[in-house]
């Protein structure tokens, strides 16, 4: 069986995240006690014993869901599963510096510290209340673009994330997001929603982070990744590391195209993807996406310990 490895983004955080795995395996231990390291700081502590507000601001959430998939990472690696029993890696929006330190292109301490800057400087991109997210379900990547068109008059609203067949979520300036919801209800939507997030990631609002983001990425050492990347913006593979670290910029403001991105596995023989990290967002996103493609959610030691079952029977 071809297997790929992909990574959660926002969204899936949750206090307690990856503590049992910490506790289970000096590995995943060493993980967090890694990133707190290189943060300066106890993330672990917000983890596992804070609020959920506090760890679901931007600069909180990002590098600890990283650290929360990469404990799961060194947990199948200690039971003899490595990254490259996949085939590819992925990962949705911050999953993909997730993928990428699993698959050895980034040091988990260079990791940690560019999602701090990312989710600081995706915050500080848009004023509080400018900027919005919805999510559109129902309607396909094509309608919801003639409807974020329509909605945008002078203003920004874009197609951030291809989700799946009936998920696309739209970004911008609130009061385009907002009349993006009213037009894609009239166009014929299931639903369409407002999220609940603090800043409109991945469009052209982003456009003051993606500069903050060259540099940083520009002044942290790329390997070739063990396997390759899916990339978000690409839907394609590359392993190239200056192709990658300029991915990594484009995608700040640039489209989530996950459907396509399981569409490319899919089309390369790949037929189960395990979700390695918190929560099962992506597995259900994969399951619409295509139905002949098994998923496995590995956040926990349970789920560790049959997934290596899995492999080995």
């Amino acid at each position: 069986m071809t297997i790929a490895f992909v990574f959660p983004g926002q969204g899936a955080q949750s206090i307690g995240m990856g503590r049992a795995l910490a506790e289970a395996w000096p590995e995943a231990r060493a993980v967090f006690d890694e990133v707190d390291e290189a943060l300066g700081e106890k993330l672990s502590e917000l983890i596992w014993e804070g609020d959920i507000e506090t760890l679901t601001l931007t600069q909180n959430a990002q590098p600890a869901l990283m650290a929360t998939s990469m404990a799961a990472m060194r947990a199948l690696e200690a039971e003899g599963v490595p990254v490259t029993r996949a085939a590819f890696v992925a990962g949705h929006s911050l999953g993909e510096y997730s993928a990428l330190a699993a698959a050895g292109a980034l040091s988990l301490a260079d990791t940690a510290r560019l999602l701090r800057a990312r989710g600081r400087a995706m915050q500080e991109a848009v004023p509080v209340g400018q900027g919005a997210m919805a999510a559109i379900l129902g309607l396909d990547l094509d309608a919801v673009r003639a409807v974020a068109a329509e909605a945008a008059q002078g203003e920004v609203c874009q197609a951030a994330n291809d989700n799946d067949p009936a998920q696309v979520v739209v970004s911008g300036h609130k009061g385009a997001v907002e009349r993006a919801v009213e037009l894609a209800k009239k166009r014929g939507a299931r639903r369409a929603v407002m999220l609940p997030v603090s800043a409109p990631f991945h469009c052209a609002l982003m456009e003051p982070a993606a500069k903050v983001m060259e540099e940083a990425l520009a002044a942290v050492e790329f390997r070739a990744p063990a396997v390759p990347l899916i990339a978000n913006v690409r839907a394609a593979p590359v392993t190239d590391p200056d192709e990658i670290r300029a991915l990594l910029v484009e995608q700040v403001t640039g489209a989530v195209r996950w459907r396509e991105s399981v569409l490319a596995m899919a089309g390369a023989g790949v037929g189960e993807i395990w979700e390695i990290g918190a929560g099962k967002a992506l597995s259900g996103m994969i399951r619409r996406i295509d139905r002949s493609i098994a998923t496995r959610a590995v956040g926990a030691p349970d789920d560790v310990k049959a997934a290596v079952a899995a492999l080995a029977g």
